[in-house]
């Protein structure tokens, strides 16, 4: 059965006392249950916000201080250090180390990615819980179907729920979980007084989708290894990059960046798109958001629901042309 969808802004308040409910900056039902929904998952207070960048932002202006330091994987998503890069005037400082080995010294912060995007690169978890500082993982592409951090040691789990949480390239959303009480309580008077609040609507998407996260999970991994199998022993590739699990994998294209353009503009099944996670398959060459650390033929695969032989035959027409 559908939870109800409310959009109000204002709920009225009971003897002339504000409750749980009064103001949706604040809080509402939508998305308090999709709030509860993700912390049975993660197995720590989960809060919603606006998108992974959002997310991201009230982490880094919410829990640390200014002239701490984040020690961010290098393999990450570049968008991450872009904004810690913007945070800087006020005062955020960052360094970059490979999360497949020990944090450096002196970090207050340490963010490393499960696995990383797009060199999909898993961190050293034990090294980084072992640290003195507090643990972030962001988890986009692993979900809770594959790791839950918390119980592992990390102090958050970060999710940008456009992606397989929500699964359907349909929402804008980020998840933050805290394993702390007093960590939820700061990050939620942030979100609060600076209103940067999931709206009731992509939260409703977001409840529909999470019923259905392990069968789709299951069906992104069972694709996605098929297809790793074939393209390892195809001879226009050069290299695939895998973890193991979920629908994300990225792979060399043999013949250099004018290859891999090539193949995304041959494909009709796959969708030459930016983003990942969701129910249709999408393919790009990351070059062109992040050249300097990237091969120029590398190309990021997100498999969605489809056959595999209907993807399959998409990609070897692609390279073989």
């Amino acid at each position: 059965m559908s939870f109800p969808l409310d959009r109000s802004t204002i709920w009225p308040y009971e003897d002339a006392q504000a409750g749980e409910l009064y103001y949706q900056r604040n809080a509402h039902p939508v998305g308090l249950e999709a709030e509860r929904r993700l912390s049975e998952l993660e197995g720590g207070r989960a809060l919603l916000f606006p998108s992974g960048a959002a997310a991201t932002t009230a982490v880094v202006l919410g829990l640390t201080e200014p002239g701490q330091t984040i020690a961010v994987a290098e393999q990450a998503y570049y968008g991450t250090t872009v904004t810690f890069g913007f945070l800087e005037r006020w005062g955020a400082r960052f360094v970059a180390f490979d999360q497949t080995g020990p944090p450096p010294d002196g970090a207050d912060l340490i963010w490393v990615e499960a696995p990383s995007n797009p060199h999909l690169t898993m961190p050293d978890l034990d090294s980084a819980v072992a640290h003195r500082a507090r643990v972030l993982v962001d988890a986009t592409a692993s979900t809770p179907v594959y790791l839950r951090p918390l119980e592992l040691g990390a102090d958050y789990v970060l999710h940008s729920a456009t992606k397989y949480l929500s699964g359907h390239h349909d929402v804008l959303l980020g998840v933050v979980a805290c394993g702390s009480e007093d960590d939820t309580a700061r990050l939620l008077e942030f979100r609060t007084r600076t209103g940067v609040v999931a709206a009731p609507d992509p939260a409703w998407l977001l409840l529909r989708s999470l019923e259905t996260l392990e069968l789709r999970m299951a069906r992104h991994t069972e694709s996605a290894r098929e297809l790793v199998r074939r393209l390892e022993a195809h001879p226009a590739v050069e290299r695939v990059r895998y973890p193991g699990l979920g629908g994300m994998l990225s792979f060399d294209v043999a013949g250099g960046a004018e290859a891999a353009k090539h193949l995304e503009t041959s494909v009709t099944e796959i969708l030459n798109a930016t983003s990942l996670g969701g129910t249709r398959t999408t393919l790009e060459s990351r070059a062109r958001w992040e050249p300097e650390r990237v091969p120029a033929n590398l190309v990021r695969l997100s498999v969605g629901l489809e056959p595999v032989d209907v993807l399959w035959d998409d990609l070897n027409r692609g390279l073989s042309r």
